[in-house]
């Protein structure tokens, strides 16, 4: 156990959890997941104590932790089998990458901003994660390690980037928030052959922009 993530913290999450169930999510795998990562631990000491309240928070380079309900929903929405071969797109703080990896799945997450990319690859395999990290631009993807059973994106997209729907193998799923920069719609991605793809919308929420190219 890590001497920092404190039995309070660990009562916390429970809470947390408690309410992310009473908010709609029933998938207990993915409530799972959500009580055994300490968010806090992913964020600045100054925000510790609102680390499990449900909402997001500035993580530094312009970016935010997601709200834990925004995780929840979007993995839930991802349907993951064990063992699936998943792209990250927007690595952040690390969390939603945590979230993925306790759902027992490879994780390849891609991250434009340096300053966080560094950040997280000294983060999360000391708390004992291990998802492969890659610097580069989200919308072009990962086509030498693809395809990908899924793909989540964790910024707010003017549209779905050609690039990562062909990166997608036939059947697999993409969960990607589409929409203006004040507000996203919940949008899930399905291949369905080839050449042939259908779109689900699950409701509105509020990212950061999906931006191009990478920032040193």
């Amino acid at each position: 156990m890590n001497p920092l993530d404190t039995l309070r913290h660990q009562g916390l999450r429970k809470r947390l959890v408690e309410g992310l169930r009473i908010k709609g999510i029933k998938d207990e795998k993915v409530l799972n997941a959500i009580s055994k990562v300490p968010r806090h631990l992913f964020m600045d000491s100054g925000f510790i104590q609102f680390a499990y309240r449900d909402q997001a928070f500035p993580i530094g380079a312009g970016q935010t932790i997601s709200q834990p309900y925004t995780v929840a929903f979007q993995t839930w929405l991802l349907q993951l089998s064990p063992n699936d071969k998943v792209l990250e797109v927007g690595t952040g703080s690390g969390y939603q990458a945590a979230v993925l990896l306790e759902m027992g799945v490879n994780v390849f997450t891609i991250e434009r901003q340096r300053e966080l990319y560094l950040k997280v690859q000294q983060l999360l395999p000391s708390l004992g994660y291990f998802p492969k990290f890659f610097y580069g631009d989200g919308y072009k993807g990962l086509p030498t390690y693809g395809p990908f059973d899924k793909i989540i994106v964790t910024a707010g997209a003017p549209y779905v980037p050609e690039d990562l729907m062909q990166q997608l193998t036939i059947g697999g799923r993409m969960v990607i928030p589409l929409g203006p920069t004040d507000r996203q719609t919940m949008t899930v991605v399905v291949r369905t052959g080839e050449n042939e793809f259908k779109k689900e919308t699950h409701g509105t929420f509020v990212f950061v922009p999906m931006l191009k190219g990478t920032e040193k």
